[in-house]
């Protein structure tokens, strides 16, 4: 275990993403825009009608990812959660439809159905990088 600690919070930011636009897209051209290095998502909550993520369906290394798509399906987002590390979001998502709920990494092509709310909130003393270990996993680090 590796074990990184910060002493304050940054600015705050609130992002509303509208119907139609695109979630992870968006939170990404956010990020780019404002410079953000190092960062964690707080709370996130909305509707998709349109969701793609990926889960692991495998123990075994390397990992095998299913991908999961949905079109013209209403979804509540329950939560978002992850880290902004070196400007690059790993994020993780929870939908729902009227029976189940699904869980996955957040990719490209979610799209709002009628509203999104995102916490973010930045994160001073760290300078975090993802690198690829023996097993070509992504690691969190703190290059200082």
């Amino acid at each position: 275990m590796k074990i990184f600690t910060g002493d304050s919070f940054g600015k705050v930011h609130v992002l509303r993403i509208d119907r139609g636009e695109y979630l992870l897209e968006n939170i990404e051209n956010f990020i780019k825009s404002k410079n953000i290095n190092n960062a964690v998502v707080l709370s996130a909550i909305g509707t998709v009608d349109n969701c793609v993520m990926h889960m692991v369906m495998t123990t075994t290394l390397p990992p095998v990812d299913n991908f999961v798509k949905w079109e013209d399906k209403p979804l509540e987002i329950t939560s978002i959660n992850g880290v902004i590390a070196d400007g690059s979001p790993h994020l993780h998502m929870t939908v729902s439809d009227h029976e189940y709920a699904y869980a996955g990494h957040l990719e490209h092509g979610c799209r709002i159905l009628y509203l999104c709310e995102i916490v973010i909130a930045e994160i001073n003393g760290f300078n975090f990088h993802r690198i690829r270990n023996e097993n070509n996993i992504l690691e969190l680090t703190d290059i200082t």
